[in-house]
This record gives structure tokens, sequence and C-alpha cells, in this order.
């Protein structure tokens, strides 16, 4: 037996020794006003989802009745319900979390459980009520279904499709350092534009600087010859 799931075993193999399993052949006429119904002993879940189909000896057809699931030995937990007959849309719905959803036949109803966890693990009972006509009926408790939810197990020999992380960082921290890199420049550049334009304003303003109107006159020192002073000498 899966590790857990004992005392769930031996509930069902109790119940089943009452008397309620409705594998003979007289089942139908086992007791007045009630309903017998046939479950699958267990389900193992793999990928989260199971179908539980619950087969009543009754034909459910033009009746008005309720088709609920209950989880737990004591059947404390409805799982999911549904309400109404044939004549109109029938919505399967829960109150405790459960996503689930069904499908009606004229003996069989099917509960789809979806995103079951793995301490969801335990025993469901399936029950029926005819509520009209009278008289009122509803279904001696089965040996229920041991839905078995098994946790996904990732083989380790197969990586996971990741991305490469180191790869994608040096991506961006090369994008990052090429983007400072250019805006960098452009600063640089900028301000050399403005210095190189500077400078040019300052030469012509000395260039423009005004002159005396009219033709300049060279001065030219006189010119004294030289004294021979050795003439002078006596």
């Amino acid at each position: 037996a899966p590790c857990g799931l004992g005392p769930l075993i031996m509930c069902s193999k109790e119940v089943s020794e009452l008397g309620v399993s409705v594998d003979d052949g007289d089942s139908r006429a086992v007791a007045e006003n009630k309903i017998l119904v046939k479950q699958s002993p267990m389900i193992v879940v793999y990928n989260n989802e199971v179908n539980l189909s619950c087969k009543y000896t009754y034909n459910l057809f033009s009746k008005e009745f309720r088709a609920s699931l209950y989880k737990g030995v004591d059947s404390a937990v409805e799982v999911c319900v549904v309400n109404g007959n044939f004549s109109h849309q029938l919505q399967f719905h829960s109150h405790t979390g459960f996503n689930c959803d069904g499908k009606l036949g004229n003996e069989t109803v099917t509960f789809y459980l979806r995103n079951l966890y793995v301490n969801q693990t335990d025993i469901y009972f399936c029950k029926i009520e005819v509520m009209y006509p009278p008289p009122y009926l509803d279904n001696e408790k089965s040996n229920g279904t041991i839905i078995h939810v098994k946790e996904k197990n990732i083989c380790p020999g197969v990586p996971s499709p990741e991305s490469p992380k180191p790869f994608w960082a040096l991506v961006v921290l090369s994008g990052v350092l090429g983007t400072y890199s250019l805006l960098s420049t452009m600063l640089l550049f900028y301000f050399w534009m403005k210095r190189q334009r500077t400078r040019l304003l300052q030469s012509d303003y000395m260039n423009m600087t005004p002159r005396r109107p009219g033709p300049t006159r060279k001065h030219y020192q006189p010119y004294a010859p030289a004294r021979d002073f050795a003439a002078y000498r006596p």
C-alpha cells in the first residue's frame, strides 16, 4: 500500500465487509428506499487531475436530485456538488476551494477535479439524493475511492530549459557600458565644439580693432654721421 494510505485502505475494507459493495448480482434489492453506488477502489493521480465516476443503481432522468462528492473517512468536507435535473443546464461548484466540474448520465455522475495537491490525498465518497418525486431517496455509503495524488518529480538527468543567466547578465552589462561610453563621447564633443566656437569669436574680436584713417606715415630716425673724435685731438 502507498505510504500514508494504510488507514484509508483499512476503512475501505471495513465498509466493504458491511455489505455495501454493489458487485453482487442482487445489489439492486439490498435495501428498500436506498440507492447503491459503485466507485473505483483507488485512483493514482500523476498530473494533478482526476475524473471520478459514480455509478448508481437508479435512473436519474426526469428526477430532481442533488449529487455531491465528499472527502475524508467521516465525509466531513464537501468537495463538489450539483443540484437540479436534466431539464436545464447544471452547474458543478465547490464551496471548499476545489476546482471541480462534472458530467451527468442517466445512472452516472462523473466529477472532474483539477489542480489537486499532495496533501489532498484521501478517501472520497459519492452521494446522491433524489428530492422529487417522493419519496426522498439517497444512497448507501459506498466503500469510497482512495485518490492518491503523486508529487511531480523532475528527472535529474534532464536539465530544465532555462536561459543562461551569466550570458544575459553580460549582454546587459555591455549595453549599459556602451550607452555610457556613447553619452560621454557626445558630451565631450559638445564641450570641445563650444570651446572652439569661443576661441573663434575671440579671434574675430581682436581682428576687428579700429585703426586710424588715412595713410600712415613712417617715422624714421634722423641720420647723424658718426664723429671722429681722433681728429680733434691735439
